[in-house]
C-alpha cells in the first residue's frame, strides 16, 4: 500500500493513507514518502474492539478526510473494525468505495478462525463487502475467490508492482565451491508453509545448501518451526534473520541462488516478484497465482505440501548455476515487461475515476457496475 500510494501521488493523485500504529510485538509500519503521500497513524483501540463506528478513531478520520466529492475510499483487508468503520464512512458520505480484500477471502484464511470469520461474516463483512461499488483483486485467481463468496460487484483485477533493482547478483562470479542458499522471506505464520519447507528438505538433503529465514514472528509460530528445525537435525541448515527492511532486503535476494515460498495460499505474493525482479528463481504452490513460473521457465509452480516441495528442491538444487541464471533472467524480464508500480497505479487510477464517473469502465474490470 505504501508503494502504491507512491506512485498514485507521482500521477498526479492526492492520496492520504490513514493506518493504525503497529500493536506490541509487531514490526514498525512502513510509510510512504512524506513529501508525496500523507500519512495519518491511529492509535491501536481503533483496531481493538471498536465495532460502534461512533467511537472508533478510523470512522471519523475518514469521515474528515473523505468530505470532498471527488474522493474514493480505498479499504484494504477484512475482518477488523477499521475495515467496518470505512465501509460506513463511505456509505454516511456517499463517497464509491473499492475493497482490496488482500487474501483474505481465500480458502486457507477462511478456514483459519473459521469461526470468529463466520460471525463476522454474518453481522456485518458480507454486507460490508456487497456496499463496495468494485472490489480488488491482484489476480484472476483471487476474483474466482470473490465470486465463489458469492459477490456479484465488478472485480477490478491490477497485480502489485514491484521495485525493480538496478543491480542484481551473477551466480557465475561467485566461489564455485560456496555454499548455496535458498532464501524464505515472508511473514513467519502458518499459513506461508515453513513447516513444509522444513519437512522437504529434511527428505531431500543436498549437499552444500543452507536456507536463510527471513521475516517477522507472527503468534509465536517461529518458535514451532524452530522445534521442527531442531527435530530434523536441521539447525546447522536453518539460520533466522528476523525483520528485514531496505537495502539489507535486497541485499538477501543478492545472495540467494533460489527463493522458496511454499505458501498455503497467497492473494499476490509479491516475494516471488521481487525475486524475480533480484533474478532469483523461485519454488512457490499452487497456492499463490504464479502459473507465470512455469510459462516463463523461471521457477516452479507445485501442488501445496512437503512432498510436492521435496521434488521441485531437489529439482532445484541439482541444475547447474548457469542454469539457474538462465531462469533468473527469464524471470526479471517477465517482472520488468509486467509488473510495475507505475502500470499498477496508471490501472487503478483508471478505476478510481470510473468509479468517480469520470471515465469509461477500464478493461481490467470485469463485471457491471451496480445501478
Amino acid at each position: 500500500m505504501p508503494a502504491l500510494a507512491e506512485a498514485l501521488a507521482r500521477q498526479n493523485a492526492e492520496v492520504e493513507l490513514i493506518a493504525c500504529e503497529s500493536q506490541a510485538g509487531h514490526s514498525a509500519p512502513v510509510l510512504p514518502n512524506g513529501n508525496l503521500v500523507r500519512t495519518r497513524l491511529l492509535p491501536v483501540r481503533s483496531r481493538q474492539g471498536r465495532w460502534q463506528t461512533g467511537r472508533n478513531d478510523f470512522f471519523r478520520v475518514l469521515c474528515e478526510s473523505a468530505g470532498d466529492a471527488e474522493t474514493v475510499i480505498h479499504d484494504n483487508g477484512l475482518w477488523l473494525p477499521t475495515n467496518h468503520a470505512a465501509a460506513r464512512a463511505a456509505e454516511v458520505l456517499k463517497r464509491p468505495l473499492i475493497i482490496s480484500p488482500r487474501g483474505m477471502l481465500s480458502g486457507w484464511s477462511l478456514h483459519h478462525r473459521a469461526w470468529k470469520k463466520q460471525l463476522a461474516w454474518t453481522l456485518f463483512q458480507r454486507r460490508d463487502l456487497e456496499r463496495a461499488a468494485a472490489l480488488h483483486a491482484t489476480s484472476k485467481q483471487e476474483a474466482e475467490e470473490f465470486r465463489a463468496a458469492g459477490l456479484q460487484q465488478p472485480i477490478a483485477i491490477v497485480p502489485n508492482g514491484v521495485e525493480v533493482p538496478t543491480e542484481v547478483a551473477d551466480p557465475l562470479a561467485r566461489d564455485a565451491q560456496r555454499v548455496r542458499t535458498v532464501l524464505f522471506f515472508s511473514r513467519i505464520h502458518p499459513k506461508k508453509g515453513l513447516l513444509d519447507l522444513v519437512d522437504a528438505w529434511a527428505q531431500v538433503r543436498p549437499s552444500n545448501w543452507r536456507v536463510i529465514v527471513a521475516g517477522n514472528d507472527e503468534g509465536g509460530h517461529q518458535g514451532e518451526v524452530e522445534a521442527a528445525v531442531r527435530r530434523s537435525n536441521l539447525a546447522a541448515i536453518f539460520s533466522f534473520k528476523g525483520v528485514v527492511r531496505d537495502e539489507a532486503k535486497w541485499n538477501l535476494y543478492r545472495e540467494a541462488d533460489l527463493v522458496a515460498l511454499p505458501s498455503h495460499s497467497e492473494n499476490f505474493g509479491i516475494v516471488v516478484a521481487e525475486a524475480l525482479a533480484s533474478a532469483v528463481p523461485v519454488i512457490t504452490t499452487r497456492g499463490t497465482p504464479w502459473r507465470e513460473l512455469i510459462e516463463h521457465r523461471c521457477g516452479w509452480w507445485e501442488e501445496i505440501g512437503a512432498a510436492p516441495l521435496a521434488e521441485a528442491l531437489r529439482a532445484a538444487t541439482s541444475l547447474s548455476d548457469e542454469e539457474r541464471r538462465g531462469m533468473g533472467q527469464r524471470g526479471r524480464a517477465l517482472i520488468e515487461q509486467k509488473y510495475s508500480w507505475r502500470s499498477a497505479a496508471s490501472e487503478m487510477q483508471r478505476v478510481y475515476l470510473w468509479l468517480l464517473g469520470n471515465g469509461t469502465r477500464p478493461p481490467c474490470v470485469r463485471g457491471k457496475l451496480n445501478e
